[in-house]
Parts: C-alpha cells; structure tokens; sequence
C-alpha cells in the first residue's frame, strides 16, 4: 500500500522525541511534518532539538534536518498529510482547542494528550481491549462538521499496567481494586540529567494522576451505547501514585476481588490466551504475546521486562491470594512505548485498518 503521510504536533518533546524513532522506517506511515512551539519554527529539528534529546537511542538521519513548522499555524501544517499525532506540550484549554481545530481543518488526530480523554464522543482506546468504541467517532464528526476529521485519544500510560488484566480477566467480573502505581521519571518528560534530585528519591505524589488511574480503566472497558460510552460502574479502583528512580517502566502493585471466584491457574491461563484485534490483523506495531505471565518471584522487574515485544507488550507476575481481597499481583508496562507514543502508533494502525484513517 501507499504510505499515508503523517505529522507530528509537539514534536520537539519527549513523546514527540519516541514518536519521530517509532515512524522511522514504519511500513505504513511516512513522517512528513514536524511542528512544535513558534519558537522552534524554521529550526531545522536537529537545531530546535537541541542538547534537549531525551531518549536513549539517536535522532533518527531521516528527521534532522526537516525543518519545524509553527503548529498554531495549520494551513502550512496540514499540507500534504492524511493524519497527525499530537503530544503537544500546552495548557489543557489550549490543547482541546488546537486539537479540535486541526480536526476541524479535516485532519484525524490521533493524540496521546489528557484534554479530550472525557470528551463525550472521543474514543478513548486501548486498541486489544476497546477498539469498537471508535464507532463513536462518527457521531464526533456530525459535531464538527467534518467528513474525515476527528480525535482519537489514548488513556494514561500508567493504566496499560493493570487494565489488560482486568480486560483478560472480564468473565470473572473483578469488581473492586487497590492499586499502587510506581511511575518512571520518563512519565514526566524527564530523564536522570534533567531531573538529577529523582537519584536515589521516591516522591508519593504525581498531580492529578490517581483520579486519573481510578476513573480512566472504567472508561476503556465500558460498553459503547446508544447515547455514548457507558463507564464500568460495577467496577472500584483506588489508587495511589508514586514517582520513583526509574527512567523507563511503570510498575503497578494490585489487589483485586471477583464476583465468580477464579483459580489461579485459570487466571494465568487467561492472561496467556488474551488478544485483541491488533493480534488477528497482525499489525505492525502489534505485540505478538500482549500479556505474558512470569513465573519468577521476582519478575516481572523493569531491567529484564520493560522491553517486552519491543515494549509494547504488557508483563504481569507475583499473582498469589490476599487476605483481604482474592488476589495480588505484579503488572509493568513501558510508559513511552505502550503507554505513550507507541501505543499511539498502534491506535493510528488500528484506525487505518478500520477505515477511519484513509489516504
């Protein structure tokens, strides 16, 4: 197929940073356009970049010397493009406002950005576990106005470390949960050079992030409606969020009860067995495992696991029973890959592939 020619809004961040390397030699998508602050205009993104790149991994050749455009101005942006990913860097107001205006000018976007994560008729997707909620994205349209705009967004990245399992674990109706997330310092757009008090820290506080890890799974594995998108009401989360020394990986720590009551090896055996879409499209970004099981008391641990499927899988362990509720277990996810750019990559494929996104 012809490659679709794709944006990125905020491209000069962290997350538009993982974006520029996923869409290096992606078999679908060809990067294009870069835009980000108007101070970065006419840099060329090597420039605008600066000393600030944060990954571990090199600038890609292909991006260094494509000079940045101003993403407030959009006639010049969406020029030549069939779609943009947007991690732009501004005020929520600000965010819902350029987002919508770049759907508004008939370009899908695909953001991994919280603004519009509770508008009404945006689809909040983990591509394995909801990907029928995009169907509301065609009542989003008649709101706009458009004919091939519209937003799609991904939920918090700190979520994809427990919310597969309740997904794979749906027959057995988990009902309540206590969640401690352990969160990478790449979550905030830092790295251990610009953020050097982290070293050897643990600090028991991310701004809004446990509302968002308590409401944002009863929203992905809600039920799409006639009048919208159902939350999971028979489901409790609490939760608390912690920011710890680690440059890539989300750790979750949970306890969870069940209306029917599981055995553990049936649990585990869900865990293996569970796919989504993605897997029977076999997508490019797709993992080939989504959850793998590890056996090891001590796994899974982000220096063996983080990288799963190239990050893009989801590792869960340590799964025992509880005194208080049934069971306990240990789940991890990589926050800029799966939790963040990449997942925004394969939601874009999963909205290819179901027509949404189209050249």
């Amino acid at each position: 197929m012809e490659k679709l020619k794709v944006g990125i809004l905020g491209a000069t961040g962290m997350v538009g940073q993982r974006f520029a390397t996923l869409l290096e030699n992606h078999p679908w998508f060809e990067l294009t356009c870069l835009a980000a602050s108007p101070r970065s205009k006419g840099k060329t993104y090597e420039e605008a970049v600066g000393d600030k790149w944060k990954l571990d991994i090199p600038m890609p050749e292909s991006v260094k010397k494509m000079v940045v455009k101003d993403v407030s101005d959009i006639e010049s942006v969406k020029e030549g493009l069939d779609f943009v990913f947007s991690a732009v860097d501004m005020k929520k107001e600000e965010i819902l406002a350029i987002e919508e205006a770049y759907a508004k000018a008939e370009l899908p976007v695909v953001s991994n950005n919280s603004a519009h994560r509770w508008t009404e008729d945006v689809p909040m997707v983990v591509p394995e576990i909801n990907p029928e909620h995009y169907e509301i994205i065609e009542r989003q349209r008649k709101r706009l106005g458009t004919k091939k705009g519209f937003i799609a967004v991904k939920p918090n990245c700190s979520i994809q470390s427990y919310t597969p399992a309740f997904a794979a674990w749906k027959e057995f109706e988990p009902y309540q949960a206590v969640i401690s997330t352990y969160q990478a310092i790449s979550g905030a757009g830092k790295n251990f050079e610009t953020w050097p008090e982290m070293v050897g820290n643990i600090i028991p506080y991310i701004g809004g992030e446990e509302e968002k890890s308590e409401k944002e799974p009863l929203r992905v594995l809600g039920t799409l409606t006639e009048k919208g998108i159902a939350l999971k009401e028979d489901l409790v989360i609490s939760a608390q969020c912690i920011r710890v020394p680690v440059l890539n990986g989300h750790t979750a720590t949970v306890s969870v009860s069940f209306r029917k009551k599981p055995t553990r090896e049936e649990l585990i055996s869900a865990l293996r067995n569970y796919k989504g879409l993605p897997q029977e499209r076999n997508l490019p970004s797709a993992p080939k495992q989504f959850i793998q099981y590890l056996e090891e008391d001590n796994r899974p641990s982000v220096l063996e696991d983080v990288n799963f499927e190239k990050g893009m899988g989801i590792s869960i362990g340590r799964l025992r029973e509880d005194h208080l509720f049934d069971y306990k277990f240990v789940g991890l996810s990589h926050n800029t890959l799966r939790g963040a750019a990449g997942g925004g990559v394969l939601s874009a494929e999963m909205l290819v592939e179901l027509g949404y996104i189209k050249k």
